[in-house]
């Protein structure tokens, strides 16, 4: 497996995390979040080592990949929840209560993923475009400031709207995007630098082989 695919496979398997911890809400501050909170923003840092490494069409590839899987995930989960439990098997409810969203928030979260992601990683290719290779903190914090703000909208808008008060739905998109882009923001943009230039060493013997293997 060569260092183009290990990040498809992080990039998926932070989206699944992110979909099963998103079940528990949490308290951070005076903020109530779900718990995947923890663990998205370094699904949109995978996103952004696609796109700047290997460019915006393998990345909506990935992107694709990943709704699928989580499409197959939701699938799987309900026919986990409609399958008889065992007599010695006491946890059907709660197996029910944690792993059965309703179909709106199902909903929301894969219509948030997608344009969140999308929006994301064009964003990031429209500032390297006109920032040139450097000032990478620069891209991978503005790409999320435009991909989270479609992600977080889109999903507590669908998710939630007219089952709260107005105020307090705008209250929990405000703190979920905060907090989100802090997380990017001190944690997924130092950990993307490593990454990327991991990743980079790995693009630049691909394309030397390349070379080499054209000119023979």
């Amino acid at each position: 497996m060569n260092k183009r695919e290990v990040m498809a496979v992080a990039f998926i398997v932070t989206l699944l995390t992110s979909n099963i911890l998103a079940t528990k809400l949490t308290v951070l501050g005076p903020f109530i979040l779900p718990a995947a909170v923890v663990v998205y923003p370094f699904c949109f840092m995978c996103g952004d080592i696609l796109t700047e490494v290997w460019g915006f069409k393998y990345a909506k590839k990935v992107i694709l990949a990943g709704f699928a899987a989580n499409i197959f995930l939701t699938l799987l989960i309900y026919i986990g929840q409609i399958l008889p439990a065992a007599p010695t098997w006491p946890h059907q409810e709660a197996y029910i209560t944690i792993f059965a969203p309703v179909p709106r928030i199902v909903l929301g979260s894969l219509v948030a993923y997608l344009f969140g992601e999308l929006t994301n990683s064009f964003a990031l290719e429209r500032i390297k475009d006109m920032t040139g290779p450097g000032l990478l903190f620069v891209r991978t914090i503005g790409s999320s400031i435009v991909g989270q703000f479609f992600d977080t909208v889109i999903f507590i808008g669908i998710a939630f709207l007219g089952t709260i008060p107005l105020n307090v739905l705008f209250q929990i998109m405000l703190g979920q995007y905060l907090i989100k882009i802090a997380l990017e923001t001190l944690g997924g943009t130092p950990l993307a630098y490593l990454l990327i230039n991991w990743s980079k060493e790995d693009n630049c013997l691909e394309n030397g082989a390349v070379s080499r293997g054209s000119t023979s």
